[in-house]
């Protein structure tokens, strides 16, 4: 700050009286110049930050420009660029960039207790040991120019992977039985399947319980009704808002929201590092059980 002073006012006064008053060397000022004409005469901690600040800038950009410090930070690893935590929160205050951050939850759930309800195979304990052992869904709205549309996401919960998706302008149950198809065409062969979900009237209707049955899906469904009952396939709904909807929004139209929903669904499937599967993304924690001995592809 001393030198941009110093340069802003030399005109008008000279540098060697200026520094007299703020109490810095001449020579200081005129190594600063210097070194802002030849980078190679910078200290070496300083060309070290530059060239940082380069990777940190382009992990940021390459990642929907969603990420913080923590994950700038072991992206950051995973290429082989050693630097410390400190350094990359450091560096990126000082590019003035950092991560988003999660809004308020919505609710999209409309319960109907007429309906039949499978009863709670799952108490709120979302592991699972292998992949197609258990899916949950969900859904979430997205407000745009032309009104709202709507989200469903069916999540295969051992690696937290997008196994099927839909965008709809209505709340009716085509909008979870195309979801569901997707994945079923995704996943083929499963054997001893649960899908869980909330107790919303999509995934108790008729036409959907029918297709659940008839691919020899066993259901589930939160049995209390709070956000517990079905948290881990609304954190991922929590991502997609935070990430995709209040991040890169206002949103003009279904085609926009159904376009950076595909973008987001295959940036998190093979790309975006997950913290409870070891900060890798959810296909490279998949295809490492299948690399296991006596493990096989053949369901993914």
């Amino acid at each position: 700050m001393m030198v941009v002073f110093v340069e802003k006012n030399k005109a008008e006064y000279g540098v060697e009286p200026i520094c007299r008053q703020i109490q810095i060397a001449p020579s200081s000022y005129y190594e600063n110049k210097r070194r802002g004409r030849d980078p190679d005469l910078l200290p070496d901690r300083i060309k070290r930050d530059m060239k940082l600040e380069l990777e940190i800038q382009r992990v940021w950009e390459s990642n929907f420009r969603v990420y913080g410090a923590r994950k700038v930070w072991r992206q950051l690893l995973r290429e082989g660029i050693g630097a410390a935590r400190c350094t990359v929160e450091r560096l990126m205050k000082h590019l003035g960039i950092q991560g988003i951050r999660r809004g308020k939850k919505c609710w999209t759930t409309v319960a109907d207790d007429s309906l039949y309800r499978p009863t709670d195979k799952v108490n709120r304990q979302f592991t699972a040991t292998r992949p197609n052992q258990l899916w949950v869904a969900d859904i979430t709205y997205v407000a745009t120019w032309s009104g709202f549309v709507y989200v469903a996401f069916l999540i295969d919960v051992f690696a937290r992977y997008i196994v099927g998706w839909r965008v709809s302008r209505s709340l009716q149950t085509d909008l979870v039985l195309d979801a569901l198809e997707q994945a079923l065409w995704a996943r083929r062969e499963i054997k001893e399947l649960i899908h869980h979900s909330d107790r919303g009237c999509q995934y108790l209707s008729i036409r959907y319980t029918e297709r659940l049955a008839e691919a020899n899906i066993e259901a589930s469904v939160g049995s209390v009704g709070d956000s517990y009952d079905n948290a881990l396939a609304e954190t991922i709904n929590g991502l997609f808002k935070t990430e995709v909807i209040r991040h890169r929004g206002p949103w003009r139209n279904i085609d926009d929201v159904e376009f950076a929903t595909l973008e987001w669904v295959d940036w998190f499937n093979n790309r975006r590092l997950l913290e409870p599967i070891g900060n890798i993304p959810p296909a490279e924690f998949e295809m490492a059980y299948y690399r296991q001995p006596g493990e096989s592809t053949d369901t993914v």
